[in-house]
């Protein structure tokens, strides 16, 4: 790990309903801080903010008031062409949920960033292939996500948000709808990506068993950090 930071928040607010009977203040001034290849798990009961945080540091949605630079990048100043172009070169997602797309094939599910990347087709079906075999799933390509167990879903995509060499991974509960032989799997990719190919992830949890795997947890309450301390995962050196 070097010294650089791939996130930087600095008094991360998020409020809805501004100027109503109804505002919300979700994030309530939460500074984060992580280094290039770092493994970290963001840890909260339902309700914390979890959620939000996700939203905002996958680009996928703008603070109410702060400061937020990715990989070197004021993400604040974006227009919203420029933050969905870095939203998919810089970022890949896994979610709970899988979000494949039902009647396409794991191939196709894997090429489709790459696709508004503006890829050309032959080398987005062998990154698609190569990123498959690499995931374990080598032997499901032409399988439509109905055919393929919540593990086999989950490992698709992982090499989908893998498919534009991201700068960073985002997952959000990734084993949550899984078994836990099946979410060890998972977890031990995630791991493999971190170590190998020195990816820095941020793990999104309820699970404390998870995040012990990581090199470091903050816990988050009520839209605030109340804790920080190192986990049980390896240390880049």
């Amino acid at each position: 790990m070097d010294g650089q930071n791939m996130i930087e928040m600095h008094g991360i607010v998020k409020k809805f309903y501004i100027g109503s009977p109804n505002e919300l203040t979700i994030l309530k001034g939460m500074d984060i801080c992580v280094k290039k290849g770092e493994f970290l798990s963001i840890v909260g009961a339902s309700g914390s903010g979890k959620s939000t945080l996700m939203n905002i540091i996958g680009a996928l949605d703008r603070p109410t008031e702060g400061s937020y630079w990715l990989d070197g990048v004021d993400v604040e100043s974006l227009p919203d062409d420029q933050l969905s172009t870095i939203r998919n070169q810089k970022i890949g997602f896994v979610f709970q949920t899988f979000n494949l797309i039902p009647r396409t094939s794991a191939l196709r599910n894997v090429e489709l960033p790459m696709l508004y990347g503006g890829f050309p087709r032959a080398e987005r079906t062998a990154r698609a292939k190569e990123l498959l075999q690499m995931v374990g799933m080598g032997d499901r390509m032409s399988h439509l996500p109905n055919e393929l167990s919540g593990g086999q879903k989950q490992r698709v995509a992982i090499a989908r948000a893998m498919a534009n060499d991201p700068a960073i991974i985002l997952a959000d509960e990734p084993t949550g709808a899984l078994d836990s032989e099946t979410g060890r799997l998972v977890m031990d990719l995630f791991h493999d990506l971190h170590q190998k190919q020195g990816k820095t992830i941020v793990l999104i949890t309820h699970n404390p068993d998870l995040a012990q795997e990581t090199q470091r947890i903050i816990t988050i309450s009520d839209g605030r950090i109340i804790g920080e301390k190192e986990g049980g995962g390896k240390t880049c050196s």
